[in-house]
């Protein structure tokens, strides 16, 4: 597949092109929701369990009359009200189990590749790399593109800092570098751009 390698100004340049085994592939929505959902499950922070009465390492001896000492009756110190006794309904540790294999997370990673560059979703830029890291010089740049309302820009080894700094105010704009792509990120895109330096990444990373 070949696509044109433009400018952050929009101005068309040579041909470059993609692999096919990276950017061809059919996607398959069963195999792009596996991959979200295994994604979005190891985002999630479960809750740090807290010891309940049965945890507590304190003694179970009654220690006062079951009647006539004038206070409350308690089995032992490991009641919630006293201090050092356990939680009363606290937050239980939980574990959600969710576990994807390699192959289908980079199958998941190359269909959603494919899915941007089959839908004319993807642009390749020779580079990132701004002679004057201004936003609003940056926004003028971008309004040539036609990115639409979201778009992830995707660098090589790192995103250029010049790029970075001057698109970290910008709205709907999201940068990572090569090693970062996810399914995610790719899909919620309305527009995927990439340097020509995160095209070999990514197809090293599959080829390699």
């Amino acid at each position: 597949m070949k696509v044109k390698v433009q400018t952050l100004d929009g101005k068309a340049g040579a041909d470059i092109e993609l692999n096919d085994d990276v950017f061809g592939v059919d996607a398959r929505a069963d195999i792009l929701h596996r991959v979200v959902a295994w994604q979005l499950e190891k985002r999630r922070g479960p809750a740090r369990a807290a010891r309940e009465r049965s945890d507590v390492a304190r003694t179970g001896k009654k220690f006062g009359r079951q009647k006539g000492g004038g206070t409350a009756r308690h089995g032992d110190r490991k009641a919630p009200i006293f201090i050092g006794g356990g939680k009363a309904h606290g937050p239980r540790a939980r574990t959600f189990g969710h576990s994807l294999n390699k192959k289908i997370r980079a199958l998941g990673l190359k269909m959603a590749l494919s899915d941007k560059a089959q839908g004319g979703k993807l642009l390749v830029v020779d580079s990132l790399e701004l002679a004057d890291a201004k936003t609003k010089v940056l926004v003028g740049q971008l309004s040539k593109l036609e990115l639409g309302n979201r778009a992830l820009f995707i660098d090589g080894e790192n995103v250029a800092a010049s790029f970075s700094q001057a698109s970290a105010n910008i709205v709907g704009v999201d940068t990572l570098p090569a090693i970062g792509a996810n399914v995610y990120d790719i899909i919620r895109a309305d527009t995927l751009v990439l340097t020509r330096a995160a095209v070999e990444k990514l197809e090293a990373r599959f080829n390699g």
